[in-house]
């Protein structure tokens, strides 16, 4: 059994998705970040760096329990325990690495500055606010060029490095990206968003930390 410590983030949802995608099962412990629970006690025990999400595996390797944090390895983690959605090439495995470090690395990290400034920074931070953007809307040409010829970022298989960009792109209206200027990324993400996986796991997220809630 798997439990995800996890809330409805983009973040989050890449985890909710995978575990899905994966057909793992999995129970979801709502760690509400509104009301700052990634810093108690329980949670920090989990993670030395209090952000979600974290996952904890009653049978990791060798069968012996396992905890996981940051999203790009428990994705990682995840594909490479059932041996699908990641390849296992050696020159595959590296391309996937990389794209996963792009996100991690530089896709996460300017989209999730881009929210913060667009929708709780002061009015007069138009500086902040115009570098995250050029540079986000840089990171989507990017994207767009990588799938101008192919149906996935690896190619013709749909794997966690979709997973791992995916969340991101769907707040697209938070950073106030259009699509229709991006025409292959989509195409890319209307295909996902319509994975039955995809739409059961968000869903499944979501009424969780509703739940927590209340």
């Amino acid at each position: 059994m798997i439990t995800q410590y996890n809330w409805n983030t983009s973040n989050g949802y890449k985890i909710a998705i995978a575990l899905e995608e994966l057909g793992l099962t999995n129970t979801i412990h709502p760690v509400d970040i509104g009301a700052d629970e990634q810093f108690s006690e329980m949670f920090t025990g989990l993670t030395p760096n209090a952000k979600i999400p974290v996952i904890t595996d009653a049978q990791g390797p060798g069968g012996h329990p396992i905890t996981v944090f940051e999203s790009a390895a428990i994705l990682i983690y995840l594909a490479e325990k059932t041996g699908r959605l990641w390849p296992t090439e050696p020159r595959a495995r590296q391309e996937a690495l990389q794209w996963m470090f792009w996100q991690a690395a530089g896709l996460g990290p300017n989209f999730g500055q881009l929210h913060h400034f667009n929708r709780v920074a002061p009015a007069d931070q138009d500086y902040a606010r115009a570098r995250f953007t050029t540079e986000t809307r840089r990171l989507y040409r990017v994207l767009d060029a990588r799938l101008a010829d192919r149906a996935w970022v690896l190619g013709a298989q749909y794997s966690i490095v979709d997973i791992n960009i995916w969340p991101w792109v769907a707040r697209h209206g938070w950073q106030k990206m259009d699509l229709a200027d991006v025409p292959h990324v989509q195409r890319w993400f209307d295909t996902i968003a319509a994975r039955p996986a995809v739409r059961s796991a968000r869903a499944a997220l979501d009424t969780a930390c509703l739940a927590q809630k209340i």
